[in-house]
């Protein structure tokens, strides 16, 4: 079924409109032989399946190597989604949670993707909603805002933090973190009790400290944020059944109670997720661009589409092809040209990178790829923007990067 954008074309015109004075000087760029000295040491390291372009505060480009090969980019296409996600969404969008009460005295939680679904945030909830209640019977746990299974190309079952899945309704990334004190399996996190929905996968990882990461299967995820808002509703003095349970929300006899707005802003969750590299938020953050342009319920194809759509008709990249929207999948293709089109339109929101020294910065890896995109700032406060993909195995580009600060100076 063919998805039909609920937006005009307006904004996208008007996007494209601004735009075009940024990306027009890209098209003088011309490939250029790297000098002695650090130029040099850059080009050996470059090898037949890397890129290096650099350009200079007005967006010129003035060192250009296979800058138009389309290479696995990694953790820097989270660049990409972020500014889409900021033309979409805005800095101020904020995710929300709902709770409902139902004719048999049931809470029900309706998650609408909020990536930060922490354990501090839950204890704050609990808080507001005691005021609203005394006694509940069940507590049912709605996911239905997103599409299940969200199988995102490039997540495997391992227990690493990087494959915890997505969903509507998630808590603490979908992870539990815990270890072992005097023989007995505790949680590694004062804030976060370890609960027995989740004591029995903790034991069959066989660990004496470590992470398990949720999964989908048999809705375990959204099962584990209902017993998890259970416990904090528990010690609010809210009388619970205790029986955790799939369900929907009927808007039309429900009653809403309470709607959470994320304490965190998209600014605050962009900034967080470059710094810390998170590609679940990533991805919860790519559905909801989705949800925004095409509807709901939110899909990872819709969520691709969107940022597809934005990055070839906006920005007019020539070479993207993305499977998802973190840079864990290995499908994901982008020249380092085009990724200097992102660079020109993140520039004003740069102050969200980690910064060290007089580098704003984004890394990327993957087995065999290092990547790394960003802006360079000169002793004179002059801005230079970069961009190093590596995907030879083996090499890095902290050197090539270091040789670039060198010769700019």
């Amino acid at each position: 079924m063919q998805l039909k954008p609920r937006k005009t074309s307006i904004r996208r015109l008007t996007a494209a409109l601004t735009f075009s004075w940024l990306l027009y000087s890209t098209t003088l760029s011309v490939d250029i032989c790297a000098a002695a000295g650090n130029l040099d040491a850059v080009k050996r390291a470059v090898g037949s399946s890397d890129s290096v372009l650099v350009a200079d505060p007005e967006n010129n480009v003035i060192l250009s190597l296979n800058s138009d090969k389309p290479l696995i980019p990694a953790s820097i296409l989270k660049l990409l989604t972020s500014l889409v996600a900021i033309h979409y969404l805005g800095l101020d969008y904020r995710f929300v949670t709902e709770f409902y009460i139902d004719s048999k005295n049931n809470l029900k939680i309706k998650g609408y993707g909020d990536p930060l679904l922490v354990s501090e945030v839950i204890s704050d909830i609990a808080r507001q909603l005691a005021g609203r209640l005394d006694t509940v019977n069940d507590i049912v746990v709605d996911d239905s805002y997103f599409v299940q299974p969200l199988e995102i190309p490039g997540v495997s079952n391992s227990t690493e933090p990087y494959d915890a899945p997505n969903g509507a309704l998630c808590v603490n990334f979908n992870t539990v973190y815990f270890k072992k004190k005097s023989g007995v399996y505790v949680s590694a996190e004062s804030q976060t009790p370890l609960l027995p929905f989740a004591l029995n996968r903790v034991k069959r990882s066989k660990l004496d400290r470590g992470r398990i990461v949720l999964s989908h299967n048999e809705n375990e995820c959204t099962l584990y944020a209902g017993y998890l808002f259970d416990y904090f509703l528990g010690k609010e003095g809210i009388n619970t059944g205790g029986n955790i349970v799939m369900g929907t929300v009927q808007a039309d006899t429900d009653k809403l109670i309470y709607r959470h707005v994320s304490r965190y802003s998209l600014e605050e969750i962009i900034s967080k997720l470059l710094n810390h590299s998170n590609n679940y938020t990533t991805n919860q953050v790519l559905i909801a661009i989705g949800i925004d342009v095409y509807g709901p319920p939110g899909t990872l194809a819709k969520g691709v589409r969107a940022v597809t759509a934005y990055a070839k008709d906006i920005l007019q990249l020539q070479t993207i092809s993305i499977t998802e929207g973190s840079g864990i999948s290995r499908h994901n293709r982008l020249s380092a040209r085009d990724m200097h089109k992102v660079l020109v339109g993140f520039k004003p929101y740069r102050y969200l990178m980690r910064l060290n020294g007089r580098q704003y910065y984004k890394t990327g890896t993957l087995r065999g790829i290092n990547t790394r995109a960003g802006y360079l700032k000169r002793a004179d406060g002059q801005v230079y923007s970069f961009v190093v993909m590596i995907n030879t195995p083996g090499k890095s580009t902290n050197g090539i990067v270091e040789n670039l600060l060198k010769e700019l100076d």
